[in-house]
């Protein structure tokens, strides 16, 4: 019989699942009998007999969320009746461990809990950080098994007296990227994708591109994004109309073909857990120009598939830019040694799926 487990997680679906997701469920369906209690993207149903999503609410749509998430956890559990709980946070964990009989709580470590009200959302979320942090440090030592995705969320978990049961990433569908990879462009271009919050430090982009760029004449930045920041974007751009490209969403099938179009991929992040957008890039064979903060340093190897320099510093930033982006044979040294460092971060859905089965099984044993 396959162990029932109950994931509960902030993460947004939209049903049905589509590409990489459907995989990925498909497989854990394969070895576990899954039920998920999760949130729903705008215009998603709410739930097909595997998932139970909270519909998005508006303004208050975070608060009502963790207020009303004991309760629901509560109900799915006597539904359900799982043989053990996944959680996807600290934050979930604490949720959890408060609706919880008998069944075990397995916490997944995917990047650093403090950063949850320091650099995300709104800045009133700090006011919260005090309170947040006791809250995620003792549901981390309470939950019944912890697991890592990589060398720093291991030394994370660590660092607050917790030795994590298992250590494997969270699976990533990189199909798309995968494949034969081009040369450079002859066209040089960094590349930014992702949000534009602060933890992505979108500010520090913008101020170390003002810098690098009248060295770099002939050369753009494209930003590929959305976030709570856009006004620095359109900063940039009116400073730098023909150096600066802004597409706010570009559907993922595209991404691709946009790092085949770049020279380098930039992550100037305060805060990673691990970074997804590296390893796409580190497929496609492009180097990256990223700070030396989370994961990001367990994916970017300075000097072999990329430049690493400190955050909060867009002088350096601008330094590494003008380095890689100056310098074609920098550029394809850097690049000839990305395709090889992305194999590690391989992985089928059905690799992951009994990954987690296997874990679970240890952790109810």
């Amino acid at each position: 019989m396959k162990p029932r487990v109950l994931i509960v997680g902030r993460s947004r679906y939209s049903l049905p699942l589509e590409g990489g997701l459907r995989r990925k469920f498909d497989a854990l369906a394969a070895e576990l009998d899954v039920r998920v209690l999760a949130s729903a993207r705008k215009g998603s149903p709410a739930g097909d007999g595997t998932f139970e999503l909270v519909p998005a609410r508006g303004r208050f749509d975070g608060p009502r969320f963790w207020a009303e998430l004991p309760f629901r956890v509560r109900r799915e559990l006597n539904a359900f009746r799982p043989d053990a709980v996944l959680v996807q946070s600290p934050f979930e964990a604490a949720a959890v461990l408060v609706a919880r009989g008998k069944e075990p709580v397995i916490l997944e470590v995917h990047g650093d809990w403090r950063t949850a009200t320091r650099l995300y959302g709104s800045g009133a979320r700090q006011v919260l950080a005090p309170l947040a942090d006791r809250v995620a440090l003792a549901a981390i030592r309470r939950v019944d098994a912890v697991r890592t995705i990589s060398t720093y969320t291991t030394g994370l978990a660590r660092a607050v007296g917790v030795e994590p049961a298992a250590t494997f990433p969270a699976f990533m569908d990189l199909d798309p990227f995968l494949g034969p990879t081009v040369p450079l462009p002859e066209q040089r271009r960094a590349l930014f994708v992702g949000v534009l919050e602060r933890y992505k430090d979108i500010d520090g982009l913008a101020a170390a591109w003002a810098l690098a760029a009248p060295r770099l004449p002939g050369v753009s930045l494209r930003i590929v994004g959305t976030g709570s920041r856009p006004h620095v974007v359109e900063g940039i751009r009116r400073d730098l109309p023909d150096q600066v490209e802004w597409t706010p969403t570009v559907p993922n099938r595209e991404i691709p073909a946009l790092l085949d179009a770049s020279t380098v991929l930039v992550l100037p992040s305060r805060s990673e857990g691990l970074g997804r957008v590296v390893v796409e890039a580190l497929c496609r064979g492009r180097p990256v120009v990223a700070t030396k903060v989370g994961g990001i340093t367990d994916l970017v190897r300075e000097g072999e598939n990329g430049l690493l320099v400190a955050s909060n510093d867009p002088a350096a930033l601008a330094e590494a830019f003008v380095r890689v982006l100056s310098d074609r044979a920098l550029a394809e040294r850097l690049a000839a040694g990305a395709r090889p460092s992305a194999d590690a971060w391989l992985a089928t859905p059905e690799d992951y799926a009994r990954r987690t089965r296997e874990l679970l099984e240890r952790v109810m044993r």
